[in-house]
């Protein structure tokens, strides 16, 4: 039977591949009632509206099979010798598809044979025999045919080339920020699903004795091997109703919701409520142009060029423009597509980077995402209006985000190199409003704003089994307001913290550049190996004393804390060197400039 069925699985996937994308196909196999396959059965099949007949013979593993079969319904017939004709119910064949159709003969039956019985009595109480009308042979029932739900049929074949739907028309896996998927394991007219996992080891040359690092939202501990993503979930898509869920468990789990400061605000745990889901939206697909999405929830965000999730990307930890720039935003998100080539993207959101509406403002803003050419992707993000700095509430923000990506070289067959392509990014913002203490200019009030570039050169070979991505950026963040917090003694961004100030005047400039290198053998997992280095004009980085007091975090992170690893109850350090007993007993995170990190691991998406 296994060798039976792998047979009919070759010749039925044959047979579907054969047909031309005008007609289908049918096949299937014969048995009797006993499961034994039958050869030699003759099989007719007959469109239902007349139009067409075929007639074959199955095999000596009891498969039949026809190719260039007309779209439409069809009957399948099995007309063994010397037995009524067996009927299958009436099959859909649709273009550049195969149709099963397995057929299970009931077992024969005997011919009537020689004279009729007589009744006990004949042979001497004079009673003539009984007389008997031959009785129609039964009309055979066809068993039940197993048909899968049309919801989990796999979708219709797209057209090729298809250049109706929105950047389908060319291959946009060479982009930074985009999964290199070209196939999908699985997929159903109802249901896309989606798993991805993130693994990687850390080796910060700083050494820090806590094991943490912070400045970032790729790199959290050193001199271990964690779990950076587990993620399950995918679309669903019926009806043009569409959601989609990917729920999020690892570090990033309750590292990303940390730079939330929003649920600082009012009741209720928000961040506790969300931090498992990365995306978590439903909407409604309207067939305007080349389409329109209507979606409201949870989304990815797209500010910063490189993705959220590491395997889309060509380097494993990015520069400053996407790393102190929003992974997700919450509201609602609109994408109209007027051609194959153009999305243009509001967003209605509660503000940046975060689950709640931190003051008094919702966020507005929007992408338009052009790609002419295969080659060429340009994308533009834009914010405002947002008040997003917990407790200041007339401090709006304002953010520009703009990136273009260009694949300079592509030969794919190439056992040298096989592809080429580099990004450029930049980023500019600031923070402004009457009575919010900072000012985009620097007149009147100190200066809040953000400039960052980023750049990167990708490399792919033997046939992108291979590639080598250089890069790097720089940062000037007049203000800190977008400079990530590290997280000394649990700090986080709602608490602050007096040894890493974020106010008003404070400066962090930076700069980043790393090499990596990845392996590909399959579309589906990337082992990766990356050198990088990071540079600050102020102490930043963890140090070998590392962040974290002595005796592990207090639960006090707004305050300086004594070396005795207890509260000093207090952020005015002059006060806290009088509470712990003096100036040598205040302790202090080790920080330093400069942060040297070699890192390895492995991602897969499915």
């Amino acid at each position: 039977m296994t060798l039976r069925a792998s047979f009919l699985g070759v010749i039925f996937c044959v047979v579907a591949a054969a047909s031309a994308a005008d007609f289908g196909a049918i096949t299937g196999v014969v048995k009797d009632a006993g499961g034994a396959p039958l050869a030699g059965i003759t099989i007719t099949a007959g469109r239902l509206d007349g139009n067409a007949i075929r007639s074959t013979v199955s095999n000596s593993e009891g498969v039949y099979s026809f190719s260039d079969v007309a779209p439409g319904t069809w009957s399948i017939v099995a007309q063994p010798d010397g037995q009524p004709d067996f009927t299958h119910a009436p099959i859909a064949v649709a273009a550049g598809r195969g149709s099963r159709a397995d057929l299970v003969l009931p077992a024969a039956i005997p011919s009537c044979c020689g004279p009729s019985a007589e009744s006990p009595g004949d042979a001497g109480g004079g009673y003539a025999p009984q007389s008997r009308t031959p009785q129609p042979k039964p009309t055979p029932v066809a068993p039940p045919e197993h048909v899968i739900p049309e919801a989990l049929q796999a979708p219709a074949p797209a057209a090729s080339p298809d250049n109706f739907t929105p950047f389908s028309f060319g291959d946009f896996t060479w982009l930074n920020g985009t999964p290199r998927n070209k196939d999908t394991v699985l997929d159903t007219r109802f249901f896309t699903p989606e798993v991805r996992v993130d693994i990687h080891y850390m080796s910060d040359f700083n050494q820090p004795r806590d094991h943490s690092m912070g400045g970032s939202t790729e790199s959290f501990r050193s001199g271990e091997v964690q779990l950076e993503q587990i993620s399950v979930g995918g679309d669903f898509h019926w009806d043009n109703v569409r959601a989609r869920i990917l729920t999020m468990g690892g570090l990033f789990a309750v590292t990303t919701p940390r730079n939330d400061p929003s649920p600082g605000v009012g009741q209720w745990d928000v961040r506790g409520a969300y931090k498992y889901f990365s995306e978590a939206n439903a909407g409604y697909h309207f067939n305007v142009n080349h389409g329109l999405n209507v979606d409201a929830g949870i989304f990815v965000s797209y500010i910063g060029l490189f993705s959220y999730y590491n395997f889309d990307n060509w380097a494993y930890q990015p520069s400053f423009v996407s790393s102190n720039t929003p992974w997700f935003f919450n509201g609602v998100r609109i994408q109209w597509f007027p051609t194959n080539k153009l999305k243009i993207e509001p967003w209605i959101i509660n503000g940046w980077q975060s689950y709640n509406r931190t003051n008094g403002h919702h966020g507005f803003g929007g992408q338009i995402l052009y790609r002419p050419t295969e080659w060429l992707s340009m994308v533009f993000n834009n914010y405002g209006n947002g008040t997003d700095t917990l407790g200041v509430p007339n401090r709006v923000r304002l953010h520009t985000d703009d990136s273009v990506e260009v694949r300079y070289y592509n030969n794919p067959g190439n056992l040298g190199i096989s592809k080429m392509a580099f990004s450029l990014t930049g980023d500019a913002g600031c923070e402004y409003g009457k009575g919010s203490g900072v000012s985009c200019t620097g007149n009147g009030a100190p200066k809040q704003a953000f400039l960052g570039v980023m750049a990167y050169n990708r490399m792919w070979f033997h046939k992108d089994l291979y590639a080598v991505t250089i890069g790097g950026g720089k940062m000037n963040n007049a203000g800190r307001y977008l400079t990530l917090l590290p997280p000394i003694n649990g700090a986080d961004a709602i608490s602050g913290s007096p040894y890493f100030t974020e106010n008003p005047g404070d400066k962090a400039h930076m700069w980043d550049t790393n090499i990596n290198l990845q392996y590909m053998p399959r579309q589906y997992i990337t082992w990766w190996t990356e050198l990088g280095y990071r540079h600050s004009d102020v102490p930043y980085w963890t140090g070998r004393g590392g962040i974290t007091p002595p005796g592990g975090n207090n639960g006090a992170p707004t305050q300086y804390a004594c070396t005795s690893g207890a509260a000093s109850g207090t952020s005015d350090l002059t006060t806290a060197i009088a509470n712990c007993g003096g100036a040598g007993n205040v302790w202090f995170p080790d920080l330093r400039r400069g942060q040297l990190v070699f890192s390895l691991g492995v991602m897969v998406k499915f």
